[in-house]
């Protein structure tokens, strides 16, 4: 038994997260949600011309989470239920399959990444798959509202530091076992993976691009669909 991540965007998910939400909030915000989307839209595009793609992702979630600001958890829960009616579809059923093999013997398994937590757990329920989930955080507050705010981005390296703490916090509790820490797995697909591929013991490339196939060929990386 051992640790296995699963990316989300371009892994279990083979779709984009960001089309799949412009689908969904085209036909459920109204029109002062959509001018908070769109400026943050354009901070979101300068930001990804000056810093590159990490930089757009976070100004993009930023932007949808002040469109939800004000809404109670069960209106969280209908939207991301309809993101997650769309984008089932474009589940990776190779890797559901492996998952399941995981969850057969007895592995923790964590579906870890920088989309918004909620959309995760809306995916995950909808196929059954017994997992943990690390994924930027939609922040509410004690009354149950959302704030319009999001916590750190889960990418690169600090996907690495988000499954040591978890595994620390396991050990601690007795949940999970020294040897169950040292058997790790990490299924992902991109460039940006490449601290965690580094991390884990079992380092599989999934769905890779040209450049992230050049790489895990060099490093002599597992290559999955």
């Amino acid at each position: 038994m051992g640790v296995v991540t699963v990316d989300f965007d371009g892994t279990l998910y083979q779709g984009n997260s960001f089309k799949v939400m412009f689908q969904t909030a085209n036909k459920s915000f109204g029109w002062k949600q959509w001018i908070v989307v769109g400026t943050g839209i354009v901070k979101a595009a300068a930001a990804g011309l000056v810093k590159g793609k990490n930089a757009f992702r976070m100004q993009f979630f930023k932007a949808f989470a002040k469109s939800f600001k004000g809404m109670t958890q069960a209106e969280l829960d209908d939207f991301f239920g309809e993101l997650v009616v769309k984008a089932k579809q474009e589940a990776h059923h190779g890797l559901i399959h492996k998952i399941r093999e995981h969850e057969r013997q007895g592995d923790h398994i964590i579906v870890l990444s920088g989309a918004l937590n909620p959309f995760l757990k809306a995916f995950t329920k909808e196929l059954e798959l017994d997992v943990h989930i690390i994924s930027t955080e939609i922040e509410i507050d004690r009354n149950g509202i959302c704030t319009g705010n999001i916590g750190s981005i889960i990418n690169g390296d600090e996907k690495v530091n988000h499954v040591r703490e978890w595994m620390d916090r396991q050990q601690q509790i007795g949940i999970l076992s020294q040897a169950e820490g040292e058997e790790t797995w990490a299924y992902a697909d991109s460039e940006s993976d490449v601290p965690l591929f580094q991390f884990v013991k079992y380092p599989i490339v999934v769905n890779p691009d040209d450049d992230m196939k050049k790489i895990a060929l060099n490093e002599g990386w597992v290559l999955f669909g």
